[in-house]
């Protein structure tokens, strides 16, 4: 199975932007350990932003593009470095490459993206993807790494995408707000009401949320790739995923039509 995962900035860090070590380290023994039972891994990983913010040791994410262009450059640097790292002690490369909007738009620039990632996958790498924030601008960003995984999923022709959220799935409704809410456990068709359910914005560390699911969803159910949204405070769960055992919230794909 080729499986792409993102992982979020509210997931990989602390409230002080800092990286959450032991989560990070779970992810990526189980990643290493899923890649040794035979599968294809590419990782899409927020966090530069975030991590830059704790290592500079600003107050808060900033506003203002140039401070976050410089966060990013900062922290994409201890980003990659955790991961070469980490992945390293269970004997697997990792590579990093780094894309905006306008990769996916220039026909040229999409296939040298699919060819090495290909070619990446046949020589045993895990491809690390994040968009590049340091000199993405507003006309050229994808935005946010769960439109960015999606539109990865597809141009590489991923089985499944799986969004690694700090919440287990989709709900009926907001589940910090009302303790009634329900996780639904599979979608087959974006429908009015399930796009109602998206809410606001995720966590103040990231720039996300559920409307950004959904929209991945979206893309990627309408070119073949099924897509699920679980909980990455606990990454042994993708376990069950390939075991095709239910977890989360799994989006399927629209049926091809001959």
């Amino acid at each position: 199975m080729k499986l792409v995962v993102k992982i979020g900035t509210s997931t990989l860090t602390h409230e002080s932007g800092k990286l959450n070590i032991r989560r990070t380290e779970e992810l990526c023994r189980v990643l290493s350990d899923l890649k040794n039972a035979g599968h294809q891994i590419i990782l899409v990983s927020s966090g530069a932003i975030g991590m830059g913010v704790g290592k500079l040791g600003l107050a808060s994410r900033p506003s203002d593009i140039p401070t976050k262009q410089a966060a990013a450059a900062v922290g994409q640097c201890e980003l990659m470095d955790t991961y070469d790292r980490l992945f390293s002690e269970y004997h697997h490369i990792v590579a990093q490459i780094l894309l905006t909007g306008d990769d996916f738009e220039h026909e040229d620039r999409l296939s040298n993206f699919q060819n090495t990632v290909q070619r990446l996958l046949e020589l045993g790498v895990i491809p690390i993807v994040n968009e590049n924030d340091t000199i993405a601008t507003d006309e050229i960003k994808v935005g946010d790494n769960d439109t960015l995984s999606a539109m990865v999923a597809v141009k590489a022709g991923a089985d499944l995408l799986v969004l690694l959220s700090d919440i287990d799935g989709l709900y009926t409704d907001d589940p910090h707000k009302n303790r009634e809410a329900i996780c639904i456990p599979e979608v087959r068709e974006l429908t009015d009401g399930i796009l109602a359910l998206a809410g606001g914005t995720g966590t103040a560390r990231g720039t996300g949320g559920m409307k950004t699911k959904l929209q991945a969803a979206k893309l990627c159910m309408e070119n073949g790739v099924d897509m699920v949204i679980c909980n990455g405070n606990s990454p042994k769960k993708m376990y069950d995923l390939t075991d095709g055992k239910p977890v989360g919230t799994r989006f399927y794909a629209k049926e091809k039509t001959l």
